[in-house]
This record gives C-alpha cells, sequence and structure tokens, in this order.
C-alpha cells in the first residue's frame, strides 16, 4: 500500500486528521518520566505516546534532528520508536533533507531499512535533490514551503509580490505526482495557508506552529482543507503530549475539529468556485478549461516516464477530473460540442479512463452506452461487449488521450468484431505527432478537444509555465 493509500485508511479508519511528533526532547519530557536515566524515561514518554493516541492519529512525525542529538542511543532509540508504531499508521520522517550528495543512500536507508512512509525534504537543491526519493513508487516526500520564525520572513517572503515560498509551491508541483508529493506549511497566519491551498489545491498540506496562534485554528482549518473537509494534516500541540491524560484531551481535540469538518463540507460557500486569474485578450476559447486542469495537478510539467517507456516533459493525468464537479461539467460540455455533430447510434467508451466521461456524455445525450471489455472473463457469459446492442448501429467511441492510438484502436476493434461500426473516435486530448494520421488510415476520423500544443501554448501565455519548460516540450 503506497502512503497515499496508507494515509487516507487510516483517516478514515481513526476519523482523525491529527499527527503527532514523536519528539525525545530533554527540555519537555515529563516529570514522571525524568529519572536518573535520561534514554530509559525519554523512551517510556515515547511509548506512551504511542499507546495513547494510536486510534485517534493518521499519522506519527518523529523529528530525526532530537534523536540524532542524543548520539548512538538516539538512533537505536529511534529504531525501536519507529518499531513500536502499529503498522497500519504511516510514519512520517521529519529530517528537512537538505544535502544533494547524500540524497540517494539516505532515501535508500529511511525507505528500504527504516521502512518510514514519507520523508520531509528542503526544497533549495530543486528537483535534483527530490528525484532520488520520488523513485519509490509508495513512498512520499514533504516540501517544506515556509516557517514560522520571524527571521525567516525576509527569505521566505521576500519579494512581495511573488514571495519565494509560493514560488517553492509552484515549482515542487512539477517534482511529482500528488501522491507521492506533498507540502509543509509551519505558519499562525491562515492567509498564508490559503494562499498555498489556492495554488495548490490537489496537494496533501502537514500543517506546523499552527497552535502558536491566538485561538485561530477554525481559520487555519477553513484556509487549509480542501472541497472534501480534508487534505490537511494538523499537528497534536506539544503542550498536550505530556498530559497524564492524553487519550481523553487528544479525542476532545479530535471531535472539535470534526465537528468543524462537518460544517465546512456542508457549507457550499466554503468550496469556492474556480475563478480565473488572467486576462488575455483573444484568448483560447478553452483557456479557463486548461487553467483549472493545470490547478487541480490534471497536467503536470517535468520528466514523466509513460506507460510507452517514452519520457515527456508533460504528464496529463485526467482521472482526477472525477473528483471536480465544476472541472468535470466543462469537459462533458466539451466534448458534447463535438458529439452532437456526429451521427452514432450508441456511445462506446474504453476502459477504463474514459468510462466515467462516457457514462456522463450517455446520460446527458440521452444516448445507450456499452463497452469493450479490456480482458475477457474465462467465466460467465465471456462477453467482449457489455451492454445491449444490436449488429449493424453506428457507434461513436470516446477516449481520453490520444498518444500512439493503439489502445483506441484495439477498443474499436472489438466493437467491429460484433457486427458494430466505428466511424468517429473523440477523444479530449490530442498529443499531435501524427496520430490523426493513423486512425484515418485504418478507417477512423478522430475528433479531439485539445491538442497539447494548444494546451502548452494557452499555459505559457499566462504565465503558468515558463520559457524552459516551453522549450523542453518542442524539443519533446
Amino acid at each position: 500500500m503506497n502512503f497515499f493509500d496508507k494515509l487516507n485508511t487510516a483517516i478514515s479508519q481513526n476519523q482523525s486528521l491529527l499527527f503527532v511528533g514523536l519528539d525525545p526532547n530533554p527540555e519537555m519530557i515529563p516529570a514522571r518520566y525524568q529519572s536518573s536515566d535520561l534514554m530509559t524515561g525519554l523512551e517510556s514518554w515515547l511509548q506512551f505516546m504511542i499507546a495513547e493516541t494510536a486510534d485517534f492519529v493518521c499519522a506519527y512525525k518523529p523529528t530525526l534532528g532530537f534523536y540524532q542529538a542524543l548520539g548512538v542511543p538516539g538512533l537505536e532509540l529511534l529504531i525501536r520508536t519507529l518499531n513500536s508504531i502499529p503498522a497500519h499508521i504511516p510514519i512520517i520522517l521529519d529530517a528537512k533533507h537538505s544535502d544533494l550528495n547524500t540524497s540517494s543512500i539516505f532515501a535508500h536507508s529511511i525507505f528500504t531499512e527504516w521502512q518510514v512512509d514519507a520523508v520531509t525534504l528542503s526544497p533549495y537543491t530543486g528537483q535534483d535533490h527530490v528525484a532520488p526519493f520520488v523513485v519509490y513508487p509508495d513512498k512520499a516526500v514533504f516540501i517544506l514551503c515556509c516557517t514560522s520564525n520571524p527571521g525567516a520572513a525576509t527569505v521566505q517572503q521576500y519579494p512581495h509580490n511573488s514571495p519565494l515560498y509560493l514560488q517553492v509551491v509552484q515549482e515542487s508541483k512539477t517534482w511529482g505526482t500528488p501522491e507521492q508529493l506533498c507540502l509543509e506549511v509551519g505558519t499562525t497566519n491562515a492567509e498564508v495557508l490559503k494562499s498555498i491551498r489556492s495554488l495548490a489545491p490537489e496537494r496533501i498540506i502537514m500543517a506546523r506552529s499552527i497552535w502558536a496562534g491566538e485561538g485561530n485554528i477554525k481559520q487555519i482549518l477553513a484556509a487549509g482543507l480542501n472541497c472534501s473537509g480534508d487534505g490537511l494534516l494538523i499537528p497534536v500541540p506539544q503542550d498536550i503530549l505530556g498530559s497524564g491524560n492524553l487519550s481523553e484531551e487528544i479525542q476532545s481535540l479530535r471531535r472539535e475539529i470534526n465537528e468543524f469538518r462537518g460544517e465546512f463540507i456542508h457549507d457550499a460557500s466554503s468550496c469556492e468556485v474556480w475563478f480565473s486569474d488572467v486576462d488575455v485578450q483573444d484568448k483560447h476559447p478553452h483557456q479557463d478549461l486548461i487553467l483549472q486542469l493545470f490547478d487541480i495537478g490534471c497536467i503536470m510539467f517535468g520528466e514523466f516516464v509513460q506507460a510507452s517507456g517514452a519520457t515527456f516533459p508533460y504528464y496529463i493525468d485526467l482521472r482526477k477530473i472525477i473528483s471536480n464537479p465544476q472541472v468535470f461539467n466543462q469537459v462533458l460540455s466539451a466534448y458534447e460540442k463535438i458529439l452532437t455533430g456526429l451521427t452514432f447510434d450508441r456511445l462506446a467508451g474504453i476502459p477504463y479512463g474514459s468510462l466515467p466521461t462516457a457514462t456522463g456524455l450517455s446520460l446527458r445525450l440521452h444516448c445507450p452506452m456499452i463497452f469493450p471489455r479490456k480482458e475477457v472473463k474465462a467465466h460467465g457469459t465471456r462477453r467482449v461487449i457489455e451492454g445491449n446492442f444490436h449488429p449493424g448501429e453506428t457507434i461513436a467511441v470516446v477516449d481520453d488521450i490520444l498518444i500512439s492510438g493503439k489502445s483506441v484502436m484495439e477498443g474499436a476493434e472489438k466493437i467491429k468484431s460484433v457486427g458494430l461500426k466505428v466511424n468517429d473516435i473523440v477523444v479530449f486530448i490530442d498529443h499531435e505527432k501524427g496520430v490523426k494520421d493513423r486512425l484515418k488510415a485504418n478507417g477512423y476520423c478522430g475528433h479531439s478537444v485539445l491538442t497539447i500544443s494548444e494546451i502548452v501554448t494557452t499555459l505559457h501565455e499566462v504565465g503558468r509555465i515558463n520559457d524552459e519548460q516551453l522549450l523542453a516540450f518542442r524539443e519533446s
């Protein structure tokens, strides 16, 4: 199970967004654990925290620096502490690792030997530093965006019109998928958290230092939660971790947060409708849709290996649109404009990516739907095509992306094998490279809402991607 799934399972099972910092800080150790043997006292305290909170939190976050400060005994304590954490609860190692030269060996140690699920990293050395960590597909990284200490403001808040911490957020989104790359935000300012959430609506944010503010937890939650009422990891306050009634106090805190989450989810005004933040003359007719797809992480730029094995300077993941009704509705409308100009009896979606889209279009157009099976079962009816149809009918095939055309043509051939006709194939994005010509050579007419060139050009015109990213695309 990868980090993303493990975290969501823990959140659901324990009904909690809370995480606990497992930090053997000698300055914070409760009096009842103080003894002549410091290490014994610290370990007893850590074990108490785990036992008291395991049913009420979604993650644990040991800070590597505290264990390192205790020398070899401290690292031995870390290993015992990691082994004591229930296997179903993810571990985020707070390392703030920043050294490029040791990143590969460090990633190997913490992910394969220590078996932690995620790690915090400093962003200063860029994607080169992050790459050795994201090659572990089941693990995740949290990029430090900003901190709350006053001295950091002169660096992180500069320049005021485009502060560094927001540049870190924007750039780091190209370093990994939302399942791999998350954000760490230390702040008492709800506006800072809100600005980060608006730039990265699809990312998990681990909040820090929020309890140093003066009773503004509801503002922090409203700023950091996504429209589903989650996506934000909340630290248990340090001052209650020494309490003898830790279990009761953390349950009370969890209840308070969940009550607010319930109000937040059911408050329609909390889920703000997306509005364009750019004003471009002669804009592309689908400019707003392109920007929304970029803003929710459906379109990412970096170095991505495709299913074919080829490396592209961008990655398209349209599966996320089904979780965003505003975007999904616009995508269906764009398909609909093309389909209403075609002649067909039924729609067909190609498994698995386009099935939700085909289903939505079937309902909109009041048109029956079928789909070819990706694989034919060895039991049951062994049908190649699911759904009712009559031989001789014409089918319009719907898919999400045209890259080589191989998968959609295989699906179309299965449809034709049962006596149906296929003339038109309609997709959302055409990667170009002559793929429509290949469809035509095989007897199909290809239609697309957008081409990848239109997307990249639009994103560059409005400043969502830079000159270097545009050049990488053109040279690909």
